[in-house]
């Protein structure tokens, strides 16, 4: 057998991956949690198969690659731009006083001015992937509260970006001064980033409107990947730029496209599958045994992620229009850090800024935070109730009037549409127009903003992977309609509904024959299969034009209906509808043509 090491190395990691984030969502922990678990199992210090930590790297740029491509595609100004009086000066002054906490505790462990700052730039910053799990798991994310975190988090983000253009800069030895090699280094990317937004921006949506027209799907996908890698490797290799700058502004570009959405679609397999690779090969670098030889580093580490931001964030909050509890929702969601925390550690050693001591302690922070971050969210109410036994405080901090809470706080007696498409738009029409209550929950930003302007209540988020279901007031609601186009997402949609609500009647699309049994072993009351049922209206025609009874008809119709479309005629009450059927005439043929 040939020797097949990057293929191993894929094989193994993927399915350590897929190990590790499959016991975290079972624990109710996000999948990232996971997936830097299995990079700790398969890493050198751990016992058993260790991974080509080299060969996993080169991989994991990929992943960086696409994570970043993504964010760009999901960079809206507008929503920064929102919330600019708090997201701006919020963002940085929250960033500073991190970084400058960071450092003082890192020179009492004697660590270097440079490897502080890097260190603390890392830990001032949160996860975007995180957050916006967490938000749609408890039903935030469109909300004012959401709204506001996500445009602090824009605002790190661009931080961020801007620190990995300008950090190998400052760190770097070079004969020339300090103040031209940085100057050198923005003006590259102010070139980069002006040809990218002025001509990319014509060139690219252009280019994709025209390979769309061509209606070959796999040169499509091609050209997605061409653009995300090549605006990359162009970055890096013809203005010095970092390869994450380069797939941020292809993903800001395509954004501008009318085919954004087609993309995003196209490249999620890609961007999903490299960035696993990615927080598995972080995952390999951490040494378990730094958390018992370091453990008041870790702790130390750990409170000024989780209590130190947080703290940071509710002195803000005296200074700003907002009320409490939007403050208290972003001192929650920006105790963790993420993704941007490891590239910043990873530049930091390849800087050799950071030692991997140093990187491996951060690493350990990450991961723990990550882990926890869930369980402060479900401690939100707790928190709040702490808060308001401190009147003076509570009033000092919610001196800004109400805000908007989430949308399903109020429903009682209502109808839970989950999926926006086409049917489900139909449902939402006629469930308007008849003045009857009701919730939408889609995963399309499009449709909930559209839905928002209507004031039709809704929220974001995918019923079939998260927790959002548990703010669908599930108990007060008088039935449960989900048109999903995805036979997966609906089997697993409807089981949370039958196991939250079992008396609630549950009425399901089925996209396939087979989906029609197995979504009423899951609780389903109804199952309705458009494709058959089309099929059933012109038996019914048929039969009607040949001058079947109507009656009778409907009869047979809904004995079909009953055994689950099964069309053999197997079953004895579509043999005994049948029976009457034909016995409606009178020599039990097909009556002649008049």
């Amino acid at each position: 057998m040939h020797e097949l090491p990057l293929l191993i190395n894929i094989t193994v990691t993927l399915c350590a991956a897929f190990v590790g984030g499959l016991i975290a969502r079972r624990l109710k922990l996000p999948t990232l949690v996971g997936y830097l678990l299995a990079g700790v199992a398969i890493g050198p210090f751990t016992p058993g198969f260790v991974g080509d930590i080299h060969t996993i790297e080169q991989l994991a740029e990929l992943g960086i690659i696409f994570l970043l491509f993504g964010v760009g595609l999901h960079f809206s100004l507008k929503d920064l731009w929102a919330v600019r009086d708090i997201a701006i000066p919020g963002a940085l002054i929250q960033m500073v006083g991190t970084t400058g906490i960071t450092l003082l505790l890192t020179h009492f462990w004697g660590w270097s001015l440079p490897a502080g700052i890097v260190v603390g730039l890392a830990v001032s910053i949160a996860s975007t992937v995180v957050l916006l799990r967490n938000l749609i798991d408890q039903g935030m994310l469109n909300t004012s509260h959401g709204q506001i975190a996500i445009g602090w988090l824009i605002l790190e983000d661009l931080a961020t970006v801007l620190i990995l253009v300008l950090l190998p800069t400052f760190f770097t030895s070079t004969a020339q001064p300090l103040w031209q090699t940085a100057g050198l280094a923005v003006i590259k990317t102010v070139i980069f980033a002006a040809l990218m937004i002025f001509v990319g921006k014509r060139v690219i949506p252009w280019l994709l409107l025209r390979i769309a027209h061509l209606q070959s799907r796999e040169l499509f996908i091609i050209t997605v990947i061409v653009i995300t890698l090549g605006t990359a490797m162009g970055a890096a290799y013809l203005f010095g730029v970092s390869l994450a700058l380069g797939a941020f502004l292809a993903g800001v570009v395509v954004n501008e496209s009318s085919l954004s959405h087609q993309v995003e679609a196209e490249v999620l397999p890609f961007r999903e599958t490299f960035s696993v690779l990615f927080f598995v090969s972080v995952g390999m670098l951490v040494n378990p045994l730094l958390l018992f030889t370091h453990i008041w580093e870790v702790i130390a580490l750990l409170a000024l992620v989780v209590v130190g931001k947080a703290l940071i964030v509710l002195l803000l909050g005296f200074f700003f229009s907002r009320p409490a509890r939007s403050i208290l929702v972003v001192a929650i969601a920006l105790s963790q850090i993420g993704e941007f925390s490891f590239l910043l550690g990873q530049t930091g050693v390849n800087l050799h800024i950071l030692t991997q001591e140093q990187y491996s302690l951060l690493l350990i922070t990450a991961l723990i935070s990550i882990t926890i971050s869930p369980f402060l969210f479900r401690l939100y109410p707790w928190l709040e109730d702490r808060l308001r036994s401190f009147p003076a405080l509570w009033s000092r901090l919610d001196r800004h009037g109400p805000v908007q809470e989430p949308v399903s706080a109020a429903l009682q007696n209502h109808v839970v549409v989950i999926g926006c498409g086409r049917v489900g738009t139909y449902l939402v029409n006629v469930l308007s127009h008849a003045n009857i209550p009701l919730l939408v929950i889609d995963l399309d930003e499009e449709r909930i903003k559209s839905l928002e302007q209507k004031n039709i209540p809704c929220l974001y988020g995918d019923a079939a992977n998260s927790n959002i279901l548990a703010h669908a007031h599930l108990a007060q609601a008088r039935l449960v309609a989900i048109t999903l186009p995805d036979e997966v997402s609906s089997l697993s949609a409807a089981a949370t509904v039958h196991d939250v609500a079992p008396q609630i009647p549950l009425l399901v699309r089925a996209t396939t024959q087979q989906a029609v049994a197995q979504l009423i072993t899951s609780g389903a009351s109804e199952v309705i299969y458009p494709e058959l049922e089309g099929g059933l209206e012109l038996v019914y025609q048929m039969l009607l034009h040949l001058g079947y009874p109507e009656q009778n008809i409907q009869q047979f119709t809904e004995a079909i209906r009953r055994d689950h479309y099964n069309m053999d005629i197997t079953h004895g009450t579509e043999r005994n509808a049948l029976a009457q059927l034909l016995s409606s005439t009178t020599n039990g043929t097909l009556p002649q043509a008049t």
